[in-house]
């Protein structure tokens, strides 16, 4: 059976007391009404991991998650942040190749190839993210785009490698924007992922692989797109900033 996830990408946002404040009532929420296997991960800016781990019960339904990571393990890169640095504080989860960071940062489907590389090397688990801009989507050319971007920067791993990994479909059109896939998009989408990788690992590594939803996914939206039966969860922004609604995303993931 597929893990289920739901993993909240705080971005950058929120003061150090605003994390701490957030962190609390998130973990609180869930161990009071949420019920089933979902696993949830927080993915604070990296200056919070270390304070916030306080708050995270260790081995339970909780994980903490960083939102990039080096793909060197150690040298001259000022500002930057290594993988073996977040695996030594007890960060278990790592967001790789979040549309903003290809666009902003530039990020290529090799640098990303690199990326995992270095987060599985270090026990961490990578959410990799792949998704067509609006341009695209319209052009009606996006599923083999989305797919070159997985083959590209995760068919070099083995099928064991491949099986640590967790894919989120981000159709970029939808971060952010309020707008969001319909549910049979979503599942369209989700099922032509799989198959993808069926086709490169065989059916069983393609079956076992959580694929996460990411693009404006909310409160009121989340139990639909958690329903369809290739979305094994949701990769939140915005909704992870409060504790009330990211909770009722977790419990709408059953």
């Amino acid at each position: 059976m597929r893990k289920r996830i739901v993993a909240g990408n705080w971005k950058m946002n929120k003061t150090y007391e605003e994390a701490m404040a957030l962190v609390s009532e998130v973990v609180n929420m869930v161990k009071d009404e949420v019920v089933g296997e979902t696993e949830v991960v927080l993915c604070p800016p990296s200056v919070f991991l270390t304070s916030l781990k306080q708050y995270v019960p260790a081995g339970g339904r909780i994980a903490l998650g960083a939102q990039n990571c080096h793909e060197k393990a150690s040298g001259a890169y000022t500002g930057e942040v290594s993988a073996a640095m977040l695996q030594s504080i007890g960060v278990q989860y790592v967001i790789l190749g979040h549309s903003e960071r290809r666009q902003y940062f530039n990020e290529t489907t090799a640098q990303l190839a690199e990326k995992v590389n270095a987060a599985l090397a270090n026990g961490l688990t990578p959410i990799f993210c792949c998704g067509e801009s609006l341009e695209m989507h319209e052009r009606g050319d996006y599923v083999g785009f989305v797919k070159e971007q997985i083959t590209q920067s995760l068919f070099h791993l083995s099928p064991e490698q491949f099986a640590s990994i967790v894919i989120a479909y981000e159709p970029i059109w939808a971060i952010g924007t309020g707008l969001t896939a319909s549910s049979q998009q979503a599942q369209d989408m989700h099922l032509a992922l799989r198959q993808h990788l069926a086709s490169h690992y065989g059916d069983e590594v393609a079956q076992n692989t959580p694929i996460l939803y990411g693009g404006s996914a909310n409160a009121q939206n989340a139990a639909e797109l958690f329903a369809q039966p290739d979305v094994d969860g949701g990769l939140i922004g915005g909704a992870s900033l409060k504790s009330r609604d990211f909770t009722t995303v977790i419990k709408a993931n059953k």
